[in-house]
């Protein structure tokens, strides 16, 4: 039976997953240039779309099966981070009625900073490849 933090583990890391996923279909089915073409008008290089849409649609496949899990969680910590920086830290923790605050990114890289740390959950494909506990 696997240890309450072995579930908790799983499940954060199948949700953040999920949530990823959901974002980088999102991005591909605006179209990658449209994104581009935001970034863009709110001071972000529009070449880094086509970074941070794959990176989320990948990542979060990868997140949901537990595959190179605490590289992409590295990865999405310093993308949330770029993206706070970057265009939320203006509009404030909650926002400020024409753009959403960063509360769900600090929330969300809280998430994956903690699975970029954690020791494979036991329903992931990176328990297979981990090193046997002595």
């Amino acid at each position: 039976m696997m240890a309450s933090t072995a579930w908790v583990s799983t499940i954060m890391r199948v949700v953040l997953g999920i949530l990823f996923l959901a974002h980088g279909i999102s991005k591909f089915q605006m179209g990658l240039g449209n994104v581009a073409g935001w970034f863009d008008s709110i001071g972000i290089p529009g070449s880094l779309a086509y970074i941070v849409g794959p990176l989320e649609l990948v990542g979060g496949i990868l997140l949901i099966v537990g595959l190179f899990t605490r590289y992409v969680s590295a990865l999405f910590v310093l993308m949330l981070l770029g993206a706070i920086v970057t265009a939320k830290l203006s509009a404030g923790l909650l926002g400020n009625g024409e753009m959403a605050g960063y509360e769900l990114d600090l929330a969300f890289m809280l998430v994956a900073l903690y699975l970029s740390v954690a020791k494979p959950a036991p329903l992931s494909v990176d328990r297979m490849f981990a090193k046997p506990a002595n």
